[in-house]
C-alpha cells in the first residue's frame, strides 16, 4: 500500500520524501511497526538511523522534518517486512518473530533485530529477503 507514495515512475528507485503528508504516513507506519514488534526506543531510532530525541518526535506525531533516500529506504524495507510477515505468519511470531533469536543461516542465533541493527541497510534487505523467501516471493 505504501510503496507507490514513496517510489518514482521507475520500478524499485526510491527517492527523498517532502511532502508533509506523505511523510506523516510513512512516519506513522514506521511508529507501528515498532510498536508492533515491541522495540524499544533505542532500537527504533537505531534502525531508522535517527537519534533517539528525532524518534520520540516521530512517537509523538511532531515530527516536521524530511525523509532523505536513506530513511525512505529504510521505511520500505522495514514495512515490507512487517508486511511480510503478516502474510506469512499466523500467531504470535507475526510479531514476534523480529525479536525471537534465530538459528537459520546467517542468523547464528541473533534475533532478526540484532542483525539489522549491526549491518545496516544491507542486512535489513537481507532479512526482508529472508521472509520473501519463506514466503516463495523471490
Amino acid at each position: 500500500m505504501l510503496h507507490p507514495v514513496i517510489r518514482d515512475g521507475e520500478a524499485g528507485i526510491v527517492r527523498p520524501v517532502t511532502e508533509r503528508d506523505k511523510i506523516a504516513v510513512l512516519v506513522k507506519a514506521i511508529v507501528r511497526t515498532a510498536n508492533a514488534w515491541g522495540l524499544t526506543n533505542a532500537e527504533a531510532a537505531a534502525l531508522f538511523d535517527v537519534p533517539t530525541a528525532t524518534w520520540s518526535r516521530m512517537k509523538a506525531g511532531s515530527f516536521q522534518g524530511k525523509l532523505d533516500q536513506d530513511k525512505v529506504t529504510r521505511a520500505s524495507l522495514l514495512i515490507g517486512l512487517f508486511k511480510g510477515l503478516r502474510l506469512l505468519f499466523n500467531g504470535p511470531l507475526t510479531y514476534g518473530w523480529p525479536k525471537t533469536p534465530n538459528k537459520g543461516a546467517g542468523f547464528n542465533n541473533k534475533t532478526p533485530i540484532q542483525i539489522m541493527l549491526d549491518g545496516g541497510i544491507p542486512a535489513m534487505m537481507r532479512v526482508r529477503q529472508h521472509i520473501d523467501a519463506l514466503r516463495g516471493g523471490l
